[in-house]
């Protein structure tokens, strides 16, 4: 009797299991493994059978249009989308929401993650805390804020070998957003920066 009592209960539970909705960010400078971060949090996520979908702007189209892709060259399938409010609904039904170089949307990316994040989803960003110029980078103060969590991850400066919170462009452009690799910024650390 006592175990027929358990397995219903057990059911019960699982069929009116309420998910709690959350707001991860990950952010620090190029370099840092921001994005190989939300790669491995969103393959835990597939390992715990949850279902997950990965959104990144539709101009970031660095490696693959179709898949975010870290550094090191490991690589996930994604969906690109042109404005923020795009990734409601692609998110019908998703227990996981991965949301790479986050800082490429405009504000309305936080009304997003909140409404979302209210509905039971588990939301985990990654992005760009600050812009080359050492300013932060909107909307992701914001994101961070209201997170429940924020991991600051960070790269080892290229001149000096300590750690870096810096991205540093070396080419001679100045527009907040310009796509690049290793030919077109650097990690520093504070000191290097400011030099």
């Amino acid at each position: 009797m006592l175990t027929f009592v358990y397995k219903v209960n057990r059911m019960f539970l699982e069929k009116n299991k309420i998910r709690k909705g959350s707001i991860e960010v990950i952010c620090g400078s190029m370099f840092s493994g921001k994005t190989e971060e939300l790669i491995r949090r969103l393959g835990r996520a597939k390992i715990a059978k949850q279902s997950v979908i990965i959104c990144k702007p539709s101009i970031e189209d660095r490696y693959d249009k179709d898949k975010v892709v870290s550094h090191n060259m490991r690589a996930i399938d994604c969906v690109a989308v042109g404005d923020a409010t795009d990734i409601i609904e692609l998110c019908q039904d998703k227990e996981v929401v991965g949301i790479d170089e986050a800082q490429f949307f405009n504000n309305n990316l936080v009304e997003v993650c909140n409404q979302l994040a209210n509905q039971g989803v588990r939301i985990i960003i990654a992005a760009l805390d600050m812009d080359y110029e050492g300013n932060p980078f909107e909307p992701i103060p914001q994101l961070m804020s209201i997170a429940e969590d924020v991991t600051k991850v960070r790269a080892i400066c290229i001149q000096c070998g300590d750690l870096a919170n810096y991205s540093y462009r070396i080419v001679d452009k100045d527009e907040q957003i310009l796509l690049g690799e290793n030919n077109e910024y650097e990690a520093r650390c504070r000191n290097c920066f400011s030099k």
